[in-house]
């Protein structure tokens, strides 16, 4: 910083960034929550707790996210061990990775829609098999679609733990006498489990945090906290009991939140090794086990199929469950009458993704090779958003920019802070996990050379982190295109969303419509994913992969 005074300021205005969209809201917040009429005061939450509905919803909250982690860990590891540890085909091995990353890129509540369809009233299932209607909506229709949303996460953090367990440990145990079922719960099992418990914080977060799935499929008998804050602000217009739910909503997010740093902490010191010998073949689980888990992989990857394929064909009949005359009629709903929310997504999404990718890279920069006071806390103030639920964050950016100092209440620009401050985290986590894999000796010889820390960093570390900067690029710009959690409280006339389009054609009955609107997001992003890949290859061709 001594060399290069530029620095201060790049720090000074990425605290100010930091100041204005994390920590003046999340103050406002807490303010609007322990404070009336200029007094400290307890009575939004004694209000809470003494309310027998809020108080199911904070119990049914915390069963529903400790259901959908168990789950989802388990689906996601079943699905990761047949990628990483059977020998199989690498058609089969490319098909099983595939079909998990597909709720991935979909918004939040495309399962509900499909479930509902094929589940729900009148849905084809107790039509076509002639079953007795069961109700749908509750825990166990919420739990299943949320499952089914969050899993490929647990799928994509334990592929990358059981790839880099070495087969000569198990081996060893194998050499010793063990079985191979054995092995498998004596070597490799505990070996994953810093992998387990960080995908189970992960997906318990996520679950809380949930906000379209329960107002979908959870229905008044099942009543959740980010919904009951929704319904708190936007039926009763009470934004203080709002924020109140929010605040406990808040609690189990922020423990999660720490758990999951401490496990990372600790994963990362013990996955650090030196050279070893040669890497033998993955061996067999035995035959009983692995059609075991191939079953499971089937049959889960099939009903994925199924409910994306049940969403295509439902927008493309008059009538799911009554009539099934093709049409394309929902399409020219969605191309006219739905044409602004496709524009304001885009364009938001558009304005978000490159501002997101130069904060999240500078803020990764800044944070690991620079030492400044207050470095650490820099840190975690920039994940802060990232940790919370969607829900606390949109509340609180609607309590601090609804009146002065900063009124953005309406504007685009309080749309993309809210994308950019929450969802920047996977592009500063990336560009931090790339920045430890190089040398700085590197940075050192340009430096040394006279270059700037800005020149040093355009020319030297840009290049080599530019598949981090890629992938943080792709998460921000899908987020942008199919969260809802946060923006549902930030949207107005002037401009509206996909997804808050969707909810209204789900809230309204209108499936068909909701249908061709999730087919017509999921294509955009698909279309805008393989772009930014793309551009980033045609610039860097050397260092993109």
């Amino acid at each position: 910083m001594k060399r290069d005074p530029a620095l201060v300021s790049a720090i000074a205005t990425l605290w100010l960034a930091l100041g204005v969209f994390v920590l003046y809201p999340f103050a406002r917040l807490l303010q609007v929550t322990f404070f009336a009429d200029g007094y400290f005061s307890l009575a939004s939450l004694e209000r809470v707790f003494t309310n027998w509905y809020d108080r199911a919803a904070v119990f049914n909250s915390l069963q529903l996210a400790f259901a959908v982690a168990l789950a989802g860990v388990l689906l996601g590891f079943i699905f990761a061990f047949a990628v990483t540890r059977m020998n199989l085909p690498k058609p089969t091995k490319w098909f099983l990775g595939a079909v998990p990353v597909l709720p991935l890129i979909s918004p939040p509540f495309t399962s509900s829609i499909a479930i509902t369809l094929a589940l729900g009233p009148n849905g084809m299932f107790f039509r076509w098999f002639g079953l007795p209607e069961f109700t749908i909506y509750g825990f166990w229709g919420t739990w299943l679609s949320e499952t089914l949303t969050v899993f490929p996460v647990a799928f994509l953090t334990l592929s990358a733990v059981l790839a880099a367990i070495d087969p000569n440990l198990e081996d060893a145990s194998l050499s010793l006498g063990r079985s191979r079922l054995g092995t498998f719960a004596s070597v490799t099992l505990p070996l994953t489990t810093p992998g387990l418990a960080n995908a189970f914080l992960l997906l318990f977060a996520s679950s809380l945090a949930d906000f379209a799935t329960p107002l979908v499929l959870a229905g008044h008998s099942f009543p959740v906290l980010p919904t009951q804050a929704y319904l708190q602000i936007t039926g009763l217009h009470d934004l203080r009991g709002g924020a109140s739910l929010s605040f406990i909503l808040l609690i189990p997010a922020l423990i999660v939140y720490f758990l999951q740093r401490y496990w990372i902490g600790e994963k990362s010191y013990v996955t650090i090794s030196g050279k070893s010998g040669p890497r033998t073949g993955i061996r067999s689980l035995g035959l009983a086990p692995e059609v075991g888990v191939m079953t499971v992989c089937l049959l889960v990857s099939v009903f994925i199929l199924f409910l994306y394929a049940i969403i295509f064909l439902g927008s493309l009949v008059k009538v799911w469950g009554v009539d099934y005359r093709p049409t394309f009629e929902h399409y020219e709903y969605v191309f006219n009458r739905g044409m602004k929310a496709i524009k304001d997504t885009i364009l938001i999404a558009l304005v978000a993704t490159p501002i997101g990718a130069i904060l999240g890279t500078a803020f990764g920069y800044i944070t690991s090779r620079m030492r400044f006071p207050g470095r650490r806390f820099m840190e975690f103030t920039a994940l802060l958003n990232y940790a919370l639920p969607g829900t606390v964050v949109g509340i609180s950016y609607v309590i601090a920019f609804n009146t002065g100092p900063l009124v953005l209440t309406g504007t685009m620009a309080i749309i993309v802070a809210a994308y950019v401050f929450r969802y920047d985290a996977t592009g500063i986590r990336s560009t931090v996990a790339s920045l430890q894999q190089i040398d700085l000796s590197l940075e050192e010889a340009s430096l040394s050379l006279g270059e700037s820390a800005f020149g040093t960093f355009r020319k030297v570390t840009l290049p080599l982190i530019i598949p981090a900067v890629t992938a943080g690029m792709k998460f921000l710009f899908i987020r942008a295109m199919t969260a809802i959690s946060a923006t549902i409280f930030l949207i107005s006339v002037h401009w509206t969303l996909l997804t808050t389009r969707i909810l209204e054609c789900m809230t309204e009955l209108q499936f068909a419509q909701a249908s061709a609107f999730s087919v017509v997001l999921i294509l955009i992003v698909f279309a805008a994913s393989g772009l930014i890949s793309l551009m980033f290859r045609l610039a860097y061709p050397r260092y993109s992969r």
